[in-house]
Protein backbone atom coordinates (compact mmCIF):
# COMPACT_ATOMS: atom_id res chain seq x y z
CA UNK A 1 0.00 0.00 0.00
CA UNK A 2 1.67 3.44 -1.18
CA UNK A 3 1.34 5.67 1.63
CA UNK A 4 -0.66 8.52 2.09
CA UNK A 5 2.34 11.05 1.59
CA UNK A 6 3.84 9.61 -1.18
CA UNK A 7 0.08 9.36 -3.08
CA UNK A 8 0.08 13.19 -2.18
CA UNK A 9 3.61 13.58 -4.21
CA UNK A 10 2.81 11.25 -7.05
CA UNK A 11 -0.61 13.48 -7.63
CA UNK A 12 1.37 16.80 -7.70
CA UNK A 13 4.10 15.33 -10.28
CA UNK A 14 0.79 13.91 -12.04
CA UNK A 15 -0.81 17.22 -12.00
CA UNK A 16 2.83 18.67 -12.84
CA UNK A 17 3.04 16.38 -15.80
CA UNK A 18 -0.43 17.39 -17.29
CA UNK A 19 0.31 20.81 -16.93
CA UNK A 20 3.50 20.52 -19.13
CA UNK A 21 1.65 18.57 -21.82
CA UNK A 22 -1.36 20.33 -22.31
CA UNK A 23 -0.14 23.34 -24.12
CA UNK A 24 2.29 20.90 -26.21
CA UNK A 25 -0.70 19.08 -27.40
CA UNK A 26 -2.03 22.39 -27.71
CA UNK A 27 0.23 23.56 -30.09
CA UNK A 28 0.31 20.37 -32.07
CA UNK A 29 -3.10 20.41 -32.34
CA UNK A 30 -2.39 24.19 -33.42
CA UNK A 31 0.50 23.84 -35.73
CA UNK A 32 -1.11 20.92 -38.04
CA UNK A 33 -4.47 23.50 -38.48
CA UNK A 34 -2.20 25.94 -39.95
CA UNK A 35 -0.58 23.67 -42.00
CA UNK A 36 -2.77 21.94 -43.81
CA UNK A 37 -6.04 23.42 -45.08
CA UNK A 38 -7.73 20.59 -47.61
CA UNK A 39 -10.86 21.04 -49.22
CA UNK A 40 -12.84 18.12 -50.13
CA UNK A 41 -14.95 18.59 -52.94
CA UNK A 42 -13.67 19.71 -56.71
CA UNK A 43 -14.40 22.79 -57.82
CA UNK A 44 -13.58 22.46 -60.74
CA UNK A 45 -12.86 19.69 -63.92
CA UNK A 46 -10.12 18.99 -66.11
CA UNK A 47 -11.82 18.91 -68.70
CA UNK A 48 -12.28 22.77 -69.14
CA UNK A 49 -9.31 23.44 -70.15
CA UNK A 50 -10.02 21.81 -73.80
CA UNK A 51 -7.52 19.06 -73.77
CA UNK A 52 -7.23 15.41 -73.30
CA UNK A 53 -6.50 14.26 -69.91
CA UNK A 54 -6.68 11.29 -67.42
CA UNK A 55 -8.04 10.24 -64.25
CA UNK A 56 -4.32 9.36 -62.11
CA UNK A 57 -4.93 6.55 -59.72
CA UNK A 58 -2.13 6.57 -57.29
CA UNK A 59 -1.05 3.90 -54.69
CA UNK A 60 1.42 5.08 -52.20
CA UNK A 61 4.08 2.77 -50.07
CA UNK A 62 2.15 2.67 -47.03
CA UNK A 63 -1.28 2.06 -49.11
CA UNK A 64 -3.28 5.22 -49.35
CA UNK A 65 -5.10 5.52 -52.06
CA UNK A 66 -4.10 9.14 -54.39
CA UNK A 67 -6.46 10.49 -56.53
CA UNK A 68 -4.60 12.87 -59.66
CA UNK A 69 -5.03 14.29 -63.33
CA UNK A 70 -2.31 13.30 -66.01
CA UNK A 71 -2.71 16.10 -69.00
CA UNK A 72 -0.48 14.40 -71.96
CA UNK A 73 1.71 16.70 -73.68
CA UNK A 74 0.77 17.43 -77.61
CA UNK A 75 2.13 14.57 -79.72
CA UNK A 76 4.25 16.76 -82.35
CA UNK A 77 5.78 18.03 -79.12
CA UNK A 78 9.30 17.89 -79.43
CA UNK A 79 9.56 18.21 -75.33
CA UNK A 80 6.94 15.62 -75.12
CA UNK A 81 9.60 13.09 -73.28
CA UNK A 82 9.42 15.25 -69.89
CA UNK A 83 6.87 15.58 -67.25
CA UNK A 84 5.96 18.12 -64.23
CA UNK A 85 4.80 17.17 -61.30
CA UNK A 86 2.96 19.74 -59.45
CA UNK A 87 3.20 19.72 -55.98
CA UNK A 88 0.37 21.98 -55.00
CA UNK A 89 0.16 24.44 -51.63
CA UNK A 90 -1.55 23.59 -48.46
CA UNK A 91 -4.93 24.66 -49.33
CA UNK A 92 -8.19 23.82 -51.52
CA UNK A 93 -6.90 21.12 -53.91
CA UNK A 94 -5.70 19.87 -58.18
CA UNK A 95 -9.35 21.55 -59.40
CA UNK A 96 -7.84 24.77 -57.75
CA UNK A 97 -4.97 25.58 -60.02
CA UNK A 98 -6.19 24.83 -63.96
CA UNK A 99 -4.70 27.80 -64.58
CA UNK A 100 -0.65 26.27 -63.87
CA UNK A 101 -1.39 23.35 -66.00
CA UNK A 102 -2.60 25.24 -68.78
CA UNK A 103 0.23 27.64 -68.47
CA UNK A 104 2.75 24.41 -67.90
CA UNK A 105 1.33 22.64 -70.54
CA UNK A 106 1.84 25.29 -73.60
CA UNK A 107 5.48 24.28 -72.66
CA UNK A 108 5.28 21.26 -74.74
CA UNK A 109 5.64 18.73 -71.37
CA UNK A 110 3.44 16.64 -70.00
CA UNK A 111 1.66 17.51 -66.38
CA UNK A 112 0.61 15.64 -63.71
CA UNK A 113 -1.41 17.21 -61.24
CA UNK A 114 -2.43 15.33 -57.53
CA UNK A 115 -4.01 15.70 -54.30
CA UNK A 116 -1.96 14.84 -50.82
CA UNK A 117 -3.55 12.47 -48.58
CA UNK A 118 -6.90 14.18 -47.02
CA UNK A 119 -7.37 16.66 -49.80
CA UNK A 120 -9.81 16.13 -52.87
CA UNK A 121 -10.64 12.68 -53.28
CA UNK A 122 -7.30 10.92 -52.33
CA UNK A 123 -7.92 9.47 -48.84
CA UNK A 124 -6.31 9.43 -45.50
CA UNK A 125 -5.64 12.38 -43.51
CA UNK A 126 -2.20 14.72 -44.14
CA UNK A 127 0.59 14.83 -42.30
CA UNK A 128 4.38 15.60 -43.20
CA UNK A 129 5.72 11.89 -43.86
CA UNK A 130 2.62 11.29 -45.36
CA UNK A 131 2.72 14.10 -48.30
CA UNK A 132 6.92 12.88 -48.64
CA UNK A 133 5.53 9.60 -49.06
CA UNK A 134 2.69 10.86 -51.35
CA UNK A 135 5.02 12.79 -54.00
CA UNK A 136 7.27 9.94 -53.93
CA UNK A 137 4.16 7.40 -55.40
CA UNK A 138 3.51 10.39 -57.90
CA UNK A 139 6.77 10.09 -59.06
CA UNK A 140 6.94 6.37 -59.40
CA UNK A 141 3.73 6.48 -61.60
CA UNK A 142 4.97 8.87 -64.19
CA UNK A 143 8.43 6.25 -64.33
CA UNK A 144 5.26 3.18 -64.92
CA UNK A 145 4.29 5.44 -67.71
CA UNK A 146 7.70 4.98 -69.16
CA UNK A 147 9.13 8.58 -68.37
CA UNK A 148 13.02 8.55 -67.11
CA UNK A 149 13.37 10.02 -63.47
CA UNK A 150 15.88 12.27 -65.24
CA UNK A 151 12.94 13.58 -67.61
CA UNK A 152 10.65 14.79 -64.61
CA UNK A 153 10.57 17.98 -63.13
CA UNK A 154 9.31 19.07 -59.75
CA UNK A 155 7.20 21.87 -59.27
CA UNK A 156 6.38 22.67 -55.38
CA UNK A 157 3.95 25.43 -54.86
CA UNK A 158 4.39 27.21 -51.24
CA UNK A 159 3.92 24.34 -48.93
CA UNK A 160 4.53 21.83 -51.60
CA UNK A 161 8.30 22.94 -52.10
CA UNK A 162 9.28 21.72 -49.11
CA UNK A 163 7.59 18.49 -50.86
CA UNK A 164 9.16 18.76 -54.09
CA UNK A 165 12.35 19.39 -52.18
CA UNK A 166 12.62 16.57 -50.48
CA UNK A 167 11.65 14.32 -53.67
CA UNK A 168 13.99 16.31 -55.28
CA UNK A 169 16.79 15.03 -52.55
CA UNK A 170 15.49 11.02 -52.66
CA UNK A 171 14.74 10.29 -56.05
CA UNK A 172 16.46 11.06 -58.87
CA UNK A 173 14.59 13.79 -60.52
CA UNK A 174 15.41 16.38 -63.47
CA UNK A 175 14.76 19.97 -62.32
CA UNK A 176 13.30 21.31 -58.93
CA UNK A 177 11.30 24.44 -59.13
CA UNK A 178 9.99 26.53 -56.07
CA UNK A 179 7.35 28.56 -56.36
CA UNK A 180 7.05 30.91 -53.26
CA UNK A 181 8.11 28.46 -51.02
CA UNK A 182 9.51 29.33 -47.58
CA UNK A 183 12.77 28.11 -46.35
CA UNK A 184 11.63 25.81 -43.52
CA UNK A 185 7.93 25.74 -41.32
CA UNK A 186 9.65 27.20 -38.39
CA UNK A 187 11.23 29.62 -40.14
CA UNK A 188 7.95 30.79 -41.31
CA UNK A 189 6.00 29.90 -38.40
CA UNK A 190 8.07 32.14 -35.79
CA UNK A 191 7.69 34.88 -38.48
CA UNK A 192 3.83 34.46 -38.65
CA UNK A 193 3.38 33.71 -34.50
CA UNK A 194 6.54 35.36 -32.90
CA UNK A 195 4.48 34.71 -29.03
CA UNK A 196 5.05 30.98 -30.00
CA UNK A 197 7.95 28.44 -29.45
CA UNK A 198 7.54 27.41 -33.07
CA UNK A 199 11.58 26.54 -33.39
CA UNK A 200 11.88 24.70 -29.79
CA UNK A 201 8.55 23.02 -29.65
CA UNK A 202 7.23 22.55 -33.45
CA UNK A 203 7.23 19.34 -34.91
CA UNK A 204 6.57 19.80 -38.68
CA UNK A 205 9.51 20.78 -40.50
CA UNK A 206 9.59 20.77 -44.63
CA UNK A 207 13.17 22.05 -44.27
CA UNK A 208 13.63 23.23 -47.72
CA UNK A 209 16.50 25.51 -47.23
CA UNK A 210 18.71 22.69 -45.16
CA UNK A 211 17.97 20.73 -48.48
CA UNK A 212 19.22 22.28 -51.21
CA UNK A 213 22.98 22.23 -50.53
CA UNK A 214 22.52 18.63 -51.28
CA UNK A 215 20.73 18.85 -54.13
CA UNK A 216 22.66 18.48 -57.77
CA UNK A 217 19.73 19.15 -60.43
CA UNK A 218 18.75 22.76 -61.81
CA UNK A 219 16.28 24.56 -59.37
CA UNK A 220 14.42 27.74 -60.41
CA UNK A 221 13.43 29.83 -57.64
CA UNK A 222 9.74 32.01 -58.31
CA UNK A 223 8.93 34.32 -55.83
CA UNK A 224 7.00 37.69 -55.50
CA UNK A 225 8.05 40.65 -53.51
CA UNK A 226 4.75 41.69 -53.09
CA UNK A 227 4.00 38.25 -51.06
CA UNK A 228 2.43 39.21 -48.10
CA UNK A 229 2.51 36.06 -46.46
CA UNK A 230 6.15 34.68 -47.42
CA UNK A 231 8.63 37.71 -47.64
CA UNK A 232 11.03 37.26 -50.40
CA UNK A 233 13.53 37.13 -48.16
CA UNK A 234 12.87 33.08 -47.93
CA UNK A 235 13.71 32.75 -52.17
CA UNK A 236 17.07 34.42 -51.44
CA UNK A 237 17.65 32.61 -48.72
CA UNK A 238 16.75 29.49 -50.76
CA UNK A 239 18.87 30.80 -53.39
CA UNK A 240 21.54 31.09 -51.48
CA UNK A 241 21.79 27.64 -50.47
CA UNK A 242 20.79 26.32 -53.63
CA UNK A 243 23.57 24.78 -56.13
CA UNK A 244 24.12 26.09 -59.66
CA UNK A 245 22.54 25.89 -62.56
CA UNK A 246 20.25 27.72 -60.35
CA UNK A 247 17.37 30.93 -61.15
CA UNK A 248 15.76 33.27 -59.11
CA UNK A 249 13.13 34.84 -60.60
CA UNK A 250 10.26 37.36 -59.71
CA UNK A 251 7.16 36.60 -60.08
CA UNK A 252 3.90 39.27 -59.79
CA UNK A 253 1.19 39.67 -56.87
CA UNK A 254 0.56 38.41 -53.67
CA UNK A 255 1.09 35.00 -52.35
CA UNK A 256 -2.36 33.58 -53.50
CA UNK A 257 -2.96 35.28 -57.01
CA UNK A 258 -2.26 32.85 -59.00
CA UNK A 259 0.17 33.52 -62.37
CA UNK A 260 -1.03 37.23 -63.55
CA UNK A 261 1.93 37.48 -65.62
CA UNK A 262 1.86 34.52 -67.50
CA UNK A 263 4.76 35.61 -70.11
CA UNK A 264 7.23 36.25 -67.44
CA UNK A 265 6.27 32.88 -66.08
CA UNK A 266 6.73 30.90 -68.85
CA UNK A 267 10.38 32.66 -69.61
CA UNK A 268 11.30 31.52 -66.45
CA UNK A 269 10.26 28.06 -66.70
CA UNK A 270 11.81 28.60 -69.61
CA UNK A 271 15.31 28.56 -68.59
CA UNK A 272 15.18 25.29 -67.05
CA UNK A 273 13.52 23.57 -69.51
CA UNK A 274 16.36 24.96 -71.67
CA UNK A 275 18.61 23.17 -69.76
CA UNK A 276 16.67 19.73 -70.25
CA UNK A 277 15.30 19.75 -73.98
CA UNK A 278 16.05 23.18 -76.02
CA UNK A 279 13.47 23.58 -78.22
Amino acid sequence: MIPRAARTVLKMLGGAAIAAVLPIAGLRWFEHQQTYHPIRSLSAEPSQLGRPWEQAQITTNDGVRLHGWFFPANPDSPRKHLAVLVCHGNAGNISHRLGLYDALLATGINVLAFDYRGFGLSAGTPGENGTYLDARAAHTWLQARAFAPEHILVYGESLGGGIASELALSSPCGALILDKTFTSLPDIGSELFPFLPVHTLGSIRYNTRARLPQIRIPVLILHSRADSLIPFHHAEDNFAAANQPKWLQESSGDHNDGILDRTRFLASIELVLNQLAPH
